[in-house]
């Protein structure tokens, strides 16, 4: 499914993976714009596990995302409202999230997600990023 208006989980806000995405999907949300098979999902997922590792409660980032600003200055607002994470935690989160679905116990899910959707020919996708890529019409092997 194309969505044009939410970015590739790999790309990185303030040095985090994923962050920038689950804004995204709360202003395409905001605007009618964000699929219902998205919606369900809203505040769960990766987009719970960014909001647990801040720290910050979702509806509280929501209506941060609706005051408006930048990705970065709403990022500065989740460090205040829960803790900013030193560099080497960071590097762990990205590391985790990057290769999720990749030998761990998210494998089965990319499986089962690659075989519903007509892809699983795909070898070559492993995580969950790559397969939100190649859903969402982005080439994974672009990077």
């Amino acid at each position: 499914m194309n969505l044009p208006d939410v970015r590739s989980p790999y790309e990185k806000v303030g040095g985090i993976y994923h962050f920038g995405r689950m804004i995204d999907k709360i202003r395409s949300h905001r605007a009618g714009r964000l699929p219902k098979d998205y919606q369900q999902n809203l505040g769960t997922g990766f987009d719970g596990r960014c909001i647990s590792f801040l720290w910050i409660e979702y509806p509280a980032l929501v209506e941060r995302v609706k005051q408006g600003g930048t990705d970065e200055e709403i990022l500065e607002w989740a460090f205040g409202q829960g803790r900013k994470p030193g560099d080497e935690e960071i590097e762990v989160w990205n590391e985790f999230m990057r290769k999720r679905g990749w030998n761990d116990e998210g494998t089965p899910m990319v499986k089962k997600r690659l075989l519903e959707s007509g892809f699983a020919d795909r070898t070559d996708i492993q995580t969950s990023f790559d397969f939100i890529d190649l859903d969402e019409g982005r080439d994974p092997k672009a990077r």
